[in-house]
């Protein structure tokens, strides 16, 4: 089968595109040809498609008048639009797989594979096409669903995007667009959900998504390679981007209160906070990747992912569960649907930093014994929900139902 993978970054800039480049890893190593469209950036990985690529624009970073004159091509590139029909017109695809469009490629791209009558596919990551800043939460990173009756100029009036009011005025005027000119809901033959809280929450929003969604959880393509680590570390451990929808300055008080030894390992917003910050029980580590980071997992006692947004199905908890890691989780979006309380990790109220260092504090005390079962059905979870093998086999199910139909 030939398989167009499309997304807004070629490089792994956070997690949608791992699983973008683990899709197109999995389809490859099963004998399928695998394209790529994407937007052109210095960080890309190589690719033998890159002369369809689209420029990229540097929306977050422009300058007012540059963002100004940037909104046409944000709500509407019409150079991706035309670079993917020359593209499709030579590679003519069996089925189009999208990640991330919107705020990059833009929609676009969905009148030309439309155009073209290519069946298309969208693994759904985060609620931008429901949420115009895409992560129901509003300037000041309080949860917020306020633009359920689609008035998406409150995005505008609330700053919602990092309090920045160009900024968030781009994401207003774009959702306007995709409710009036272009709806993706009915460009797409198929939405992937990677959680029974995303599907449900998009259906609830907009009923006409129920006719074409689905759910199939993340994978890991190194768990057959990946060995099991059941004994029980000394540490807990945070991995990931270091911002306020992540949940770290929970995290740092709950720490705290129960005085439990703590590694953060990441970059991002919340970094300059931290860095000249000395805490007893607490060290920062910066970015870390490759076996240096595996090696801080394998040897963890819990991963803890105390997110404050809708989270998904976070690979951090896909990854950690490889290594028979249980792990400390909000109870949040889509985490409790992979965190068996007691059995693979426990929960905590999201936000609650007494109730989170009441949940540290826990599995501090967990026996060598009872950490090895939970190590155990973590690990067995993982091979049940995040199984390569299993997810090439559903991911076939829906092309070939699509290309039937």
């Amino acid at each position: 089968m030939r398989v167009l993978l499309i997304n807004n970054y070629h490089y792994k800039k956070g997690g949608s595109d791992v699983v973008y480049f683990n899709t197109a890893e999995l389809l490859q190593l099963n004998g399928h040809e695998v394209y790529f469209f994407s937007t052109d950036h210095a960080e890309n990985v190589s690719s033998r498609q890159a002369e369809y690529f689209t420029p990229n624009h540097d929306f977050r970073n422009a300058s007012i008048i540059q963002k100004i004159k940037a909104i046409p091509a944000f709500i509407y590139d019409k150079k991706a639009h035309d670079k993917l029909l020359v593209m499709l017109d030579e590679i003519q695809p069996d089925i189009a797989h999208i990640h991330l469009f919107m705020g990059g490629l833009s929609s676009s791209i969905l009148t030309a594979l439309h155009q073209k009558k290519i069946p298309v596919i969208q693994t759904v990551h985060d609620y931008r096409l429901l949420c115009p800043a895409f992560s129901f939460t509003d300037g000041d990173n309080n949860i917020c669903e306020l633009c359920k009756d689609k008035f998406y100029l409150r995005c505008m009036i609330k700053k919602c995007s990092e309090k920045n009011l160009a900024q968030s005025a781009m994401l207003s005027f774009d959702a306007y667009f995709r409710k009036y000119i272009v709806k993706p809901v009915n460009l797409i033959d198929q939405f992937i959900f990677v959680s029974s809280f995303s599907m449900e929450k998009h259906i609830e929003f907009e009923p006409s998504y129920k006719s074409k969604a689905l759910k199939l959880f993340n994978f890991n393509p190194q768990l057959h390679t990946v060995k099991p680590a059941p004994l029980k570390g000394n540490y807990f451990l945070f991995y990931g981007r270091l911002s306020a929808e992540k949940g770290l300055d929970i995290l740092i008080k709950a720490a705290l209160m129960a005085n439990i030894p703590l590694k953060v390992v990441g970059t991002g917003p919340l970094m300059e906070k931290f860095e000249n910050t000395s805490f007893d029980n607490i060290e920062f580590l910066g970015f870390k990747q490759g076996s240096e980071l595996w090696d801080l997992v394998r040897n963890a006692s819990f991963v803890v992912v105390p997110s404050v947004w809708y989270e998904n199905n976070p690979l951090t908890i896909v990854e950690a569960y490889s290594y028979g890691k249980p792990v400390i989780g909000s109870k949040v979006g889509g985490i409790p649907e992979i965190i068996e309380e007691s059995e693979t990790g426990y929960l905590f109220q999201m936000g609650d930093e007494e109730d989170l260092a009441a949940a540290l504090q826990k599995a501090n005390n967990v026996s060598e014994s009872r950490y090895s079962q939970m190590s155990a059905n973590a690990r067995q979870f993982a091979e049940i929900h995040f199984n390569p093998d299993l997810h090439y086999h559903e991911l076939m199910n829906i092309y070939n139902n699509l290309k039937l139909n």
